[in-house]
């Protein structure tokens, strides 16, 4: 029995959908700062620290994601879509943690709060994008 949308099950509604890609970005945001801290208690720097931890916790979210919130049958052209997608809210996300960063340096929930912003501001372009573009429902 296939789960992909369009094949036997109807397409998820709009609060499915935004419920499973919260679920789903929590997760990968666990997998994206856990790894973030881990490196850089190891003594990476604080950029490619955060770098490694956003390509692990984005395709920690892809590979969910496409599967159970947009139920989608696998795809290259859908995959080459979500990486440049990934690409432009990598540099969104890693330049605005670098900014705040910065600006908070010091503190002691800097870190934590600039993480909690650029991590929101990518999951909200990722969500709108890949529900309106990658992953329609044609």
């Amino acid at each position: 029995m296939s789960e992909v949308v369009g094949e036997t099950t109807p397409p998820l509604s709009l609060r499915t959908q935004v419920l499973r890609f919260v679920l789903t970005g929590g997760f990968s945001a666990v997998v994206d700062f856990g790894l973030y801290i881990a490196l850089m208690a190891l003594g990476m720097h604080r950029d490619a620290a955060k770098a490694l931890g956003f390509v692990a916790g984005t395709t920690t979210a892809y590979l969910i994601n496409r599967r159970w919130t947009f139920q989608a049958a696998p795809s290259k052209a859908r995959f080459v879509a979500v990486w440049v997608l990934y690409l432009v809210t990598f540099a969104v996300q890693v330049g605005l943690n670098h900014l705040l960063a910065e600006r908070w340096d010091g503190t002691s929930w800097g870190i934590p709060v600039a993480f909690v912003i650029a991590q929101g501001t990518a999951t909200v372009i990722n969500f709108v994008v890949q529900r309106t573009v990658i992953f329609r429902v044609r």
